[in-house]
């Protein structure tokens, strides 16, 4: 090749190459801002998957206690009193605030007042009714959000989205993207755990499923009575030091075998989950053993009343967990959707209203006084709220387009309260707070960015809020 083609070719190759300089560049301003986060941003080590992560900036929240009314508790009888309901009672919905399509139709459905009795409560002076008198007394640790909302109509659906951002099944559960996200802070104990206190939740393992993510990322359910986790118990036949030594020849034998095999991680990460389950055998036991907890613990509770004592032994179980490292623990109150109030809301939300006002006033006290709180966020809410016209002369039907959730400790804004719905509770009409908006924020006040935490499936860098969320910053201390 002479000088001149040498000369023509590097003309034309810098010429070609220029847009891709260009493109290099806009390419690190994009990464700066944040617009191409990847799963490389998670740095799991395939060997160890739930070694503890550094979050991405500083966080509130340790760990999170979800309190998951499961059936939709009713908002126009808790959180957002609204006195247009006594005014309107027993008139048809006005045609102003729009004809929703509900679960079970609106055919002949009149406004329907509450026979609550509200008080403010606290310095902060929240508005609580005479059904939560007892967490009423936190009103001053509490943030209520009331203008929540959601997509899906049914209970099956809602459960999974409050659960995983879609109202279908297949996505990660926001506790298994925490834990992808951060790993665990503890070595002998799941990082994800699921307390359920009556049937199976709507759904069921789908809504602490791991998704497209890493299967060891997934829920793990606590049985409530003996063994905490299903076949974690060696057989009676085999001792410690017997199951000791087949672990240590499982690892010589795997080691051996993987020495010309450096790219094959899975034995290793096996042989982890192995090791995890032995340590658990150990752990798992003490941690649900409640019998060196004080008898004013456990009254704090309500172990000490028939009603309350499941929910608030589970309640007592997720202090536990917590304390010992566990960063996700999800209490469900009604598993099956028990507060699904459709008829005689009356007597349903009195019964479940009484089964977990004790136990949840409980937990946050004793959190407050171990000091915990402020490292622990509290969740409390339901799939979705209820209407404010009647179901059956004297229920309330499903309500997902404006409900009620509260945080408490963990980095929020305590004794105060965000949005607003309309003037009869039906539709969030101030400061909306969807679904994805309630995920963005619980895993920000556990220090991850819910825009950078992502994982790449089927070609696609997909996140824990799909293509939405934002940060609820009113809700931030």
């Amino acid at each position: 090749m002479d000088q001149f083609q040498q000369l023509h070719s590097r003309r034309k190759f810098l010429a070609q190459a220029g847009a891709g300089f260009g493109a290099l560049a806009f390419g690190s301003m994009l990464g700066r801002d944040g617009f191409t986060a990847r799963a490389a941003n998670v740095a799991v080590n395939p060997l160890q998957p739930l070694a503890s992560r550094p979050p991405h900036h500083s966080a509130g929240a340790k760990s999170v206690i979800w309190l998951f009314m499961e059936g939709g508790p009713s908002h126009l009888d808790l959180f957002d009193p609204k006195p247009a309901l006594d005014r309107l009672a027993g008139q048809p919905m006005p045609e102003s605030f729009g004809k929703p399509i509900t679960a079970m139709g609106t055919a002949g459905n009149t406004i329907m007042p509450t026979k609550r009795q509200w008080k403010q409560h606290g310095q902060s002076g929240i508005w609580i009714s005479d059904w939560y008198p007892h967490i009423a007394k936190h009103a001053d640790d509490l943030a209520v959000l009331r203008s929540c909302w959601a997509d899906g109509l049914n209970h099956v659906g809602s459960v999974c989205q409050m659960n995983t951002g879609d109202i279908l099944a297949g996505r990660p559960a926001i506790g298994a993207w925490a834990t992808y996200g951060l790993g665990s802070a503890n070595d002998n104990l799941p990082s994800f755990v699921i307390l359920t206190d009556e049937a199976e939740v709507n759904g069921g393992p789908k809504n602490w499923s791991s998704g497209f993510l890493p299967a060891t990322f997934q829920g793990t359910m606590f049985r409530r009575d003996g063994v905490p986790i299903f076949h974690l118990a060696p057989p009676a036949t085999v001792s410690d030091k017997q199951q000791r030594s087949k672990l240590d020849l499982l690892n010589a034998l795997n080691r051996h075998y993987s020495l010309d095999k450096a790219e094959d991680t899975e034995l290793a990460a096996r042989l982890n989950s192995y090791e995890l389950a032995y340590r658990m055998q150990t752990a798992a036991p003490e941690a649900v053993d409640l019998v060196h907890e004080t008898e004013a613990t456990r009254n704090l509770y309500g172990l000490d009343d028939k009603l309350t004592s499941k929910f608030g032994t589970n309640c007592l179980l997720a202090r536990r967990l917590v304390e010992r490292g566990v960063r996700f623990v999800q209490c469900y109150c009604g598993s099956g959707s028990a507060w699904d109030a459709h008829s005689d809301i009356e007597g349903n939300h009195s019964k479940w209203c009484r089964i977990s006002d004790r136990p949840i006033a409980g937990l946050l006290a004793d959190l407050k006084s171990r000091g915990l709180l402020d490292s622990t966020l509290v969740v409390w809410g339901g799939e979705f709220g209820r209407t404010p016209f009647n179901e059956k002369g004297n229920g309330r039907d499903h309500n997902p387009w404006g409900f009620t959730t509260w945080m408490a400790g963990g980095g929020v804004k305590a004794g105060t309260v965000v949005g607003a719905t309309d003037e009869i509770g039906l539709r969030a009409v101030q400061d909306h707070a969807h679904v994805h908006d309630i995920h963005a924020t619980i895993l920000h006040l556990m220090g991850l960015d819910h825009t950078a935490l992502t994982y790449l499936h089927n070609g696609r860098d997909e996140r824990a809020t799909i293509n939405g969320g934002e940060v609820i910053k009113p809700l931030l201390s």
